[in-house]
């Protein structure tokens, strides 16, 4: 049994096959595999050669906090890619970003799709105000076509689960500089980034009658305060206006 080093056994596959060189002369080299199987080096040379062109490095996607991202773009060179719909980036948006949605309107009118926009708009649509989308087909080549794969980008939506699919996506397509913020712009504090549009970012998913009800209920809650002071510190008064008050 001949005993050696990693860079002597580099030496020796780096000889014509199956044959080294020592101070013996020329002899005959056999490797024995774990099972106890002969191996020759050019047979074993070739396979490292193949699993090495098979060997490739896959980036994980960085998820950070919302002060984190904003020290990406200022310091670390990130593009911003917002991948909300156009809705949502209207009502407010970073000031420097490229804009790619995910999903976009869904405007077909087959009976099946007329059927489920019917549903759709009677109820998230209108409670929510989320239009009816589908997947953006071209999702991956309009990003391409003004992003290169080397490219730093901070993907962001509203609430992060677009963000992370858009993420996964690019990912695949070969863009290994990615992060995303975690849950989404409606984590960011005002100011934290320089925005554009009527709300601040952490707002921009807040429409339809939820808004609205939102308003209703602060409005309720205050006038149920101040009743409730008002009998409490002059109960004579309120039992007087009760008394007002026509019987059912």
């Amino acid at each position: 049994m001949i005993n050696t080093t990693f860079s002597q056994w580099q030496g020796l596959l780096s000889t014509p096959p199956g044959c080294v060189f020592s101070n013996l002369g020329r002899c005959r080299l056999v490797l024995k595999t774990h099972n106890g199987r002969s191996m020759q080096p050019e047979k074993l040379v070739s396979q490292c050669q193949m699993r090495r062109r098979n060997f490739t490095i896959k980036a994980e996607v960085r998820f950070v906090t919302a002060d984190d991202a904003k020290e990406l773009v200022a310091v670390d060179g990130y593009n911003v890619l917002d991948v909300r719909d156009k809705s949502q980036f209207e009502r407010a948006h970073i000031k420097t970003c490229y804009h790619v949605p995910l999903f976009v309107e869904n405007t077909d009118n087959d009976p099946g799709t007329i059927l489920l926009r019917t549903v759709h708009n009677n109820f998230s649509g209108l409670f929510f105000g989320i239009p009816f989308t589908r997947p953006n087909p071209d999702f991956v080549q309009s990003v391409k076509s003004q992003l290169q794969p080397e490219t730093k980008l901070l993907i962001v939506c509203q609430e992060g689960l677009r963000s992370t699919a858009a993420a996964n996506k690019l990912e695949k397509a070969g863009f290994q500089n990615v992060a995303c913020i975690t849950s989404g712009l409606q984590t960011v504090k005002p100011g934290t980034f320089e925005s554009v549009g009527s709300t601040e970012l952490q707002n921009a998913g807040k429409a339809g009658l939820v808004q609205i009800q939102g308003k209703i209920s602060a409005v309720l809650g205050t006038v149920l305060i101040c009743a409730y002071l008002f009998i409490t510190f002059f109960p004579d008064q309120a039992e007087k206006l009760f008394q007002l008050v026509p019987a059912g």
